[in-house]
């Protein structure tokens, strides 16, 4: 019988009937049958221990007790049922009745049920007394295993799973063991009493009340060792620099305070350890302890009171390879201390390592040069899709988490107006002048642009007719002719108006959607979607030409611009990117064939130039020995073409543009309120001290 949750009913004496046995599979399935019956008819006893058994199923110990005999009060009865069955985590019981001895009223069955460690099966008798009306179950400890007796115990052994390790391409942690101190008071050597508590709380930054509270917990004995506070381990080697950290200093400084308050101990603790912190925060996110909500959401995986569980970052989009499945074991103790009998066991599980194509130095550089920013980074290898880099500024030390963040603490988190908890490479930007490449390859593939044809000089303003009002389009360099490599070199705004204007709305939108525009980067973490206009179309002429220098509503996901650049120099084909490590490094295309070889070449020939040519609007990149390819982009953030407050996105897209490179690499930066900072040119330099890491300096 497979028992499941019944309801009673209120109207009469209703009552259970086993109408029939039915094998489906391996699973025996009784239909139970509700009706009415007289007080002269009588319910059989293996009807009634079926129904005690769903009773069980139910955890409806009041009910069971009504249907027993024993010498055992209700208050102790429920009592043991309830420790042992929920103890051991008891589901999906199913029963078969074997035999009824009719002469001795004994009921032989078999039963099974999954547990914490396992099924756990055994075959069992139960006797019946004659109770007036009614048979009644001569209950002792051995109905609920077999050989039980009141002096034993059930016990429950949890072996706790060892978390997976998250690794950099090379195998450098980013998410593994670590240790911590962990502060605790021995209750018996306190002196100094509530003042001293109140000391210890000012000193961890924390409230009296909850070292109290911890200090009143039932196992809590006078020579318990209490835990209060994990905090940050001080090595000494960290202490004999010559220069040490001024935070570890002060660390130190704070664990000496505590030390001399009398009963206060600072022991080592294994804790999850962030080593890049800050650097790496936004991907790699942090685990916590399990809360109760999480304990009801992951109902039946594993989770303990004990456990972690991953809330963000890779910690969260690979909790389930990452968190193992931990080992339990079942058994009975007997009176004298010994183990009476094992009933079940399940082998612990360690988590999973997982790798990363992230290289954790280049990680750590990109955070370094625009950890003062508000900006965002995306790296791949553009020749085979590995990221590696995702950086996120400001940020955040993800090992505070660990720590025990206070309240103080995360409310300013949370209300500091640079949002370091805010992901900026999951969102989408107006890239500004970075879409001109794109622009190009779009209308070159549409034959709207004839490469060589002169767009003749119109100075630094142009409208196309007095139909648009008062609106212009502007650009910050004159020069001849106005052909597109050279309008790349020159990132000339008015060039890109007139191109997009000529491949016209429809094809602009259909080429843009053929290049992954309103559709989801096929990646391992969810990007925000890029999009060429707030609505199904783009609108409006104006709106079209200023599509073409990458303002109007052009909004693009670093990664995504990263991928299409790719294109430039895989002959057209744009890479699909991945972050866990393969064992075979070989390119897969997300969108094959999006421009000709001879297009994305052409391309590729002017956005050399753009970092090579004195006149690029990326020279300051410019390199000796090995040939860079990228683009600028400074995109206005601004009410209407006359306001004069708006702010500034600065963009540098880089990357190393011949595949013969041993270390190829791709580059996008996106840097807010660059203006009166150098625009585009304050990203340039950053980007440039990074690829002097990557590379080695020239000088």
């Amino acid at each position: 019988m497979n028992i499941k949750k019944h309801k009673k009913k209120k109207t009469g004496r209703i009552l259970l009937f086993l109408a029939a046995e039915i094998f489906v599979g391996m699973t025996l399935i009784f239909a139970i049958l509700l009706f009415q019956k007289k007080d002269k008819d009588r319910m059989s006893p293996e009807e009634l221990l079926n129904i005690y058994m769903c009773y069980v199923a139910n955890g409806q110990y009041e009910e069971m007790y009504e249907m027993i005999v024993g010498d055992i009060t209700q208050e102790d009865f429920i009592k043991r049922n309830s420790s042992i069955y929920e103890g051991i985590e008891m589901q999906n019981m199913q029963i078969k009745v074997i035999a009824f001895d009719e002469e001795r009223m004994t009921v032989t069955y078999q039963t099974s049920f999954d547990t914490i460690a396992g099924n756990i099966s055994f075959e069992n008798k139960v006797n019946f007394e004659d109770c007036e009306d009614n048979y009644k179950l001569v209950w002792d400890d051995s109905l609920i295993f077999p050989g039980l007796t009141a002096e034993d115990k059930v016990r429950v052994s949890t072996i706790q799973a060892e978390r997976g390790a998250i690794l950099d391409r090379d195998g450098s942690t980013l998410a593994g063991k670590g240790t911590a101190s962990s502060v605790g008071i021995v209750p018996g050597k306190l002196e100094g009493g509530n003042s001293a508590i109140r000391k210890i709380a000012e000193i961890l930054e924390t409230e009296p009340e909850m070292i109290e509270e911890q200090l009143a917990a039932i196992w809590v004995r006078e020579d318990s060792f209490v835990p209060i506070k994990t905090i940050p381990k001080v090595k000494d080697i960290e202490l004999l620099s010559d220069y040490p950290d001024e935070d570890v200093v002060k660390e130190s400084e704070r664990q000496e305070e505590l030390l001399k308050i009398q009963g206060v101990m600072i022991t080592d603790t294994e804790i999850r350890e962030y080593p890049l912190g800050e650097a790496a925060a936004h991907l790699i996110g942090y685990v916590q302890g399990v809360t109760a909500e999480d304990l009801e959401e992951h109902a039946g995986e594993g989770y303990t009171a004990n456990s972690v569980i991953g809330k963000s970052g890779m910690e969260g989009l690979f909790e389930k390879e990452l968190k193992g499945q931990n080992g339990s074991r079942i058994y009975i103790i007997g009176a004298d201390g010994k183990e009476k009998q094992s009933l079940a066991y399940q082998p612990v599980e360690n988590g999973r390592d997982i790798h990363l194509t992230i290289d954790a130095e280049l990680q750590r550089s990109l955070y370094e040069e625009f950890k003062e920013d508000k900006s965002c980074s995306v790296s791949i290898n553009p020749c085979t899709g590995e990221v590696l880099a995702f950086v996120s500024t400001p940020s955040y030390n993800n090992n505070d988490f660990i720590m025990g963040l206070s309240s103080e603490k995360w409310t300013q988190l949370n209300e500091d107006e640079n949002r370091p908890l805010y992901n900026r490479f999951r969102q989408v930007w107006c890239p500004g002048s970075t879409f001109k490449p794109i622009t190009a390859a779009i209308g070159l593939e549409s034959g709207a642009i004839d490469p060589n044809e002169d767009y003749g000089n119109e100075g630094l303003s142009w409208q196309k007719d007095p139909s648009w009002g008062s609106y212009h389009i502007t650009t910050l360099h004159t020069y001849e002719p106005v052909v597109m490599e050279n309008a790349l070199i020159y990132s000339d705004n008015i060039y890109f108006a007139k191109a997009a204007l000529k491949i016209g709305a429809k094809d602009m939108k259909d080429a843009l959607l053929n290049l992954g525009f309103q559709e989801q980067i096929p990646f391992e973490i969810v990007m925000s979607q890029s999009q060429y206009s707030n609505t199904e179309n783009i609108e409006t002429e104006i709106q079209l030409a200023d599509s073409g220098y990458g303002q109007g509503q052009i909004l693009v996901n670093p990664l995504h611009l990263a991928c299409i650049y790719s294109a430039f120099c895989n002959e057209g084909n744009v890479i699909k990117p991945y972050l866990v490590s393969r064992r075979e490094v070989e390119p897969e295309y997300w969108i094959s064939n999006a421009f000709s070889e001879k297009n994305a070449n052409l391309v590729l020939e002017g956005i050399k130039k753009v970092v090579n040519d004195p006149h690029g609007t990326g020279y300051a990149a410019r390199r000796e020995d090995i040939l860079l390819a990228g683009k600028t982009g400074t995109a206005e953030i601004k009410m209407d073409q006359d306001d004069t407050t708006g702010s500034e996105l600065g963009w540098f897209v880089v990357f190393t543009a011949e595949k013969t490179i041993d270390n190829p690499i791709l580059i996008v930066s996106m840097v807010e309120d660059v203006k009166g900072r150098g625009g585009s040119g304050y990203v340039v330099e950053k980007d440039k001290s990074v690829l002097d890491s990557w590379f080695g300096s020239e000088e």
